[in-house]
């Protein structure tokens, strides 16, 4: 018996094999989940080309988070398929060039609010989207990736504020959503070498540090598979308090000052 036995979950964020969110898709299925993919925009053939790649090729909708009648039409999608939701996989974040790599001043808001959109108020998007299926479940649980932002990193620059946003929306909308039996929390992945990942400059740094100072130690190719059993783990039925957390998936380094 899986610990997903039974589940159906939204999987957001799939693109190619090096992304966490088919690492979680992946595991997810052999603990007995039934899944839906989404993806967006040009990133659609890919997340068509993963989703067969699966141990059950499933299917992929499209939701783009900032078209406000996307959710609610795959909502209505899911309804028809599943009848109800028992978890969401939110792996969604983009932030425009600016807001990468050239420190806080270049930047414009507009550019920083689409970073903040898509990859924070995101997450609100899918919470109302899908609160009636995740109600007609029983409740559910809601997991986000995260990337800690409790310190300033090199590179990151905008997309760690909007990352801030994440970890503090998930905690309200842990207020907002326990009392309807749906938890609400982040797994704070150390650096995974993905598409993402290489688009920040001078990502190698973190590799060079991590693994020197995490306790567990950390590989920057391998340890999604520990990151994606965190995330399955918190879709299950086993943290049933749990919301409103941010888990460390890092090797411990969050923990080490030097």
């Amino acid at each position: 018996m899986g610990l997903l036995d039974g589940k159906k979950i939204l999987v957001t964020g799939v693109l190619t094999e090096d992304s966490i969110a088919f690492a979680v898709a992946q595991l997810a299925q052999l603990e007995g989940a039934e899944l839906v993919l989404t993806g967006a925009g040009r990133g659609m053939s890919l997340t068509e080309r993963m989703a067969r790649r699966l141990p059950q090729p499933t299917d992929v909708l499209e939701l783009d988070v900032t078209n406000p009648d996307h959710a609610g039409v795959v909502a209505a999608e899911v309804a028809r398929r599943f009848g109800r939701l028992d978890g969401i996989l939110h792996s969604i974040g983009y932030a425009p060039d600016p807001c990468i790599g050239r420190g806080m001043l270049e930047a414009g808001w507009a550019d920083v609010a689409t970073a903040i959109e898509i990859s924070a108020y995101s997450l609100k998007v899918l919470a109302e989207g899908f609160l009636p299926l995740m109600e007609a479940a029983g409740g559910g649980s809601i997991v986000g990736l995260d990337f800690d932002s409790t310190v300033a990193w090199p590179g990151y620059d905008w997309m760690g504020v909007a990352k801030a946003a994440l970890e503090s929306l998930t905690r309200y909308l842990a207020r907002d959503l326990g009392p309807r039996s749906i938890r609400v929390n982040l797994v704070a992945a150390g650096p995974i070498r993905t598409v993402a990942a290489r688009a920040i400059p001078g990502f190698e740094r973190f590799e060079e540090v991590w693994a020197e100072r995490a306790p567990l130690g950390w590989d920057i190719d391998r340890d999604r598979d520990a990151v994606a059993k965190a995330c399955v783990a918190l879709l299950s039925d086993w943290f049933p308090r749990t919301t409103g957390e941010t888990v460390h998936v890092d090797g411990g380094y969050h923990a080490i000052g030097a």
